[in-house]
């Protein structure tokens, strides 16, 4: 048997190394706020949650949801004061569940990041040949995909710029929107109990409707964890990543609840379902175009023109998110390189300090996969979109999970480096709700991505999947022990120096 290469020394060389002291708090906010994506979330995810899910109580299902992902933050966030590092799940698990533990979760971190980025340049491309025609779904992905090549390349601060305009325009138009609901009223005013009241956010159980709610909502928070990944990069990051993690969670969690109560609101609680229904529908098909719901609302209560522009904003949120998770699963490719778990040439940067042969290696990954798609004439939203992202949410919070768990290990070890919150009640609270969501998601995997067993209604059924569901549905599990293995086999003599990198 070969002798494993010995682990790099590739954070301290020239050449391998992330510009420093490039970003504060709100950047990082920008980042992780543009890969959350609340303008699409709120034009998909938050009708298909009303109409599937609680109705009008879904709201509070985005709140719950939000308040679970807090509770993670707090832990997430601690362990972000003893350990910057640019691999962030890899590096906290790393330190808190052992190096193997570590490895696995960064191969599940990159299949998530790269699912996520595949399913919007899905969802872009077939979006914008829809509204805008003149080229395929794919064309258009390929256009996106050079643009958002060449600002990965560029400084870091850079694409936070270009991310803080677009964001800026994107939350604007959805205060606007939800502001004007809430003066003018509805036709029933709010009504509070309807979307807040436990009874009615649980109401159909976590086997029913109340899940099929509470699934889409923690789809909809996917990327905000991405602040520990922008430490080295970051000005006083033991300030910085753990700042930044308690505003990105706070500001999404109020955005969605808001927003989806005033969407509730601006069609009326005790209607809203049917309201939804009629305006989403095409050709009879209910939620065939979610979007029209929340454009219908702003053209009502504001203007027909910020209708309009919410159209054209859908399309620069996705394009935020894409050069978000390209970020994100460049500096992953990156930490791994550093490793010296996958080759070392990926721990490359270019003279900008931007994570370059990362950034190659996942725009080369997405454009096969764009190619493959298009060539075999799949969906780019039925297929690729649903596809991927399912994928993706549930390789995030298995990782969160595992996250949760290294945080009360680590600080079992070291109980002077964090209280009592911090180290054991918080993370544990949110493992138990994380894991909760997992399995809802699980359940209903066949609804997030549309592959369900013949003559089964995923809306009804849970777990009827066909046999490319269940394929997707294990694929997170399988990367996690794989990479362990395979991380027992190349690093077996190396713990130490691999600990060195990752801490």
């Amino acid at each position: 048997m070969s002798t494993p290469n010995p682990a790099p020394e590739a954070s301290h060389g020239a050449g391998q190394s992330l510009h420093k002291s490039r970003l504060v708090a709100v950047d990082i906010v920008f980042f992780v706020i543009a890969a959350a994506a609340p303008l699409v979330g709120m034009t998909g995810a938050l009708p298909a949650a009303i109409v599937l899910g609680n109705g009008a109580a879904a709201p509070g299902a985005y709140l719950l949801v939000g308040l679970v992902l807090l509770l993670f933050s707090i832990g997430y966030a601690a362990m972000g004061h003893r350990v910057t590092n640019v691999g962030a799940f890899f590096a906290y698990i790393g330190r808190g569940l052992g190096i193997h533990f570590g490895v696995g979760s960064a191969f599940t971190s990159l299949l998530a990041y790269l699912a996520i980025h595949l399913s919007v340049y899905g969802f872009f491309g077939g979006l914008v040949a829809e509204q805008v025609g003149g080229l395929p779904w794919w064309g258009w992905s390929a256009l996106a995909w050079c643009l958002v090549t060449y600002l990965s390349l560029r400084r870091v601060d850079v694409g936070a710029r270009i991310l803080g305009v677009l964001l800026v325009l994107e939350l604007l138009v959805l205060i606007v929107t939800s502001t004007a609901i809430f003066i003018k009223g509805g036709p029933e005013l709010a009504q509070w109990g309807a979307s807040f009241n436990p009874t009615n956010i649980l109401a159909g159980g976590l086997a029913g409707s109340a899940g099929i709610a509470f699934a889409f909502a923690f789809a909809s928070f996917i990327g905000f964890e991405a602040t520990a990944i922008y430490g080295e990069e970051s000005v006083n990051p033991k300030k910085t990543v753990p700042r930044a993690t308690y505003m990105a969670v706070t500001l999404i969690a109020t955005l969605f609840a808001v927003t989806a109560f005033a969407v509730v609101t601006g069609l009326g609680a005790g209607s809203v379902v049917d309201k939804v229904v009629e305006l989403s529908s095409v050709d009879g098909v209910p939620l065939a175009n979610p979007a029209a719901v929340l454009f219908t609302l702003a053209s009502t209560y504001v203007a027909p023109w910020l209708g309009k522009t919410m159209e054209v904003l859908v399309i620069s949120s996705m394009f935020a998110g894409l050069l978000a998770f390209q970020n994100s699963a460049s500096r992953y490719f990156y930490a791994l390189g550093r490793a010296g778990t996958l080759p070392v040439v990926l721990s490359k940067v270019n003279r900008r300090g931007a994570p370059a042969a990362g950034s190659l290696a996942t725009s080369a990954i997405t454009a096969l996969v764009i190619f493959l798609f298009a060539v075999n004439g799949l969906d780019p939203v039925v297929n690729m979109f649903f596809w991927f992202s399912g994928m993706a949410v549930l390789s995030i919070l298995l990782i969160e999970i595992l996250v949760c768990l290294a945080v009360m290990s680590y600080f079992h070890s070291h109980p002077q480096d964090a209280n009592l919150l911090q180290s054991k009640i918080a993370p544990a609270l949110a493992s138990i709700g994380l894991t909760i969501g997992l399995y809802l998601l699980m359940s209903r995997f066949g609804l997030l991505t549309g592959e369900v067993a013949e003559g089964i209604d995923p809306t009804v059924t849970a777990w009827g999947l066909n046999g490319l569901g269940w394929f997707m549905l294990w694929l997170p599990f399988a990367t996690l022990v794989l990479g362990y293995a395979y991380s027992r086999l190349r690093h077996a003599n190396q713990v130490q120096a691999i600990q060195d990198v990752v801490t």
